[in-house]
């Protein structure tokens, strides 16, 4: 396949950013003349530039001046739902080393032999799924900074803290939580493109591990686990408190109704 961008000379540096921009872009009809890959969905822009859209909200830009960022963003804001007021951004600099093997060495760039549509392609998925990673980090980390002085209070004082209307609240924000995580982008997938070219493999290993892919997804599942058990139980005590407090109206209800047959009984035999 021919190169993406337009490539350089030995040592040529280039930037590569993915930006979560909501929860999904709906690239249905996204017809160009450029198009370099349709999964993801991937194409030429400004001058020397690539850029990769995931549907599950990400764009990866590759090689782009800030002007040219802003061009391709703007021209996605009818196309992102759920846009996010922050945007997570994940970044890397990408090094033409046609001499050496695509690697990452500690703290360094990202050298490739060649800026091919595949190997770019490979990078993006990488990085889009480290962009998604970090923004469902944040999530959780922030359900568990809600939920913990709740928790903490509940254990001390024995009784629900908080009003009904606020722990369904919480209750409401970790199934949102749990339901963005598991529903967005399979992390351990990996991309298409290495179907046709299982060279790019030790690539994408490489790019895995410097990017923790599959240790963060592993402990995102496991918060996930905490959050849909701590919802349950959130839940399971408003139900059991709902469940008392509507015993007890009966209960006071059958009392209410004998004290009224009572008094009726007796007001009738005064009247005798």
């Amino acid at each position: 396949m021919t190169p993406a961008i337009a490539s350089g000379p030995p040592g040529t540096r280039i930037t590569a950013r993915a930006l979560l921009l909501g929860d999904r872009l709906d690239l249905t009809g996204l017809e160009r003349s450029d198009v370099l890959s349709t999964a993801p969905l991937a194409f030429r822009a400004g001058q020397d530039g690539f850029v990769a859209l995931f549907r599950y909200g990400v764009a990866v830009l590759v090689g782009l001046t800030p002007l040219e960022e802003d061009e391709v963003i703007r021209g996605l804001g009818q196309r992102t739902a759920g846009e996010f007021p922050r945007r997570e951004e994940e970044t890397a600099i990408i090094e033409l080393s046609p001499d050496k093997d695509d690697q990452i060495p500690p703290g360094g760039p990202i050298y490739i032999k060649g800026l091919s549509t595949e190997r770019l392609i490979v990078i993006a998925d990488a990085l889009s799924k480290s962009a998604v990673l970090a923004h469902d980090e944040r999530e959780a980390a922030a359900f568990f900074d809600v939920v913990e002085p709740l928790a903490k209070q509940l254990a001390e004082k024995g009784r629900r803290p908080g009003g009904r209307r606020e722990i369904l609240k919480h209750v409401g924000n970790a199934l949102l939580v749990r339901q963005r995580i598991s529903g967005r982008v399979a992390v351990e997938e990996k991309p298409d493109v290495l179907w046709d070219r299982p060279d790019l493999e030790r690539l994408y290993a490489r790019l895995e591990d410097e990017y923790e892919l599959k240790e963060r997804a592993a402990a995102l599942t496991r918060k996930l686990e905490v959050i849909g058990d701590t919802a349950q139980a959130l839940t399971d005590l408003i139900d059991t408190e709902r469940s008392l407090r509507l015993e007890l109206i009966i209960v006071l209800l059958i009392v209410f109704e004998i004290f009224i047959s009572f008094y009726q009984m007796f007001s009738g035999s005064l009247g005798h």
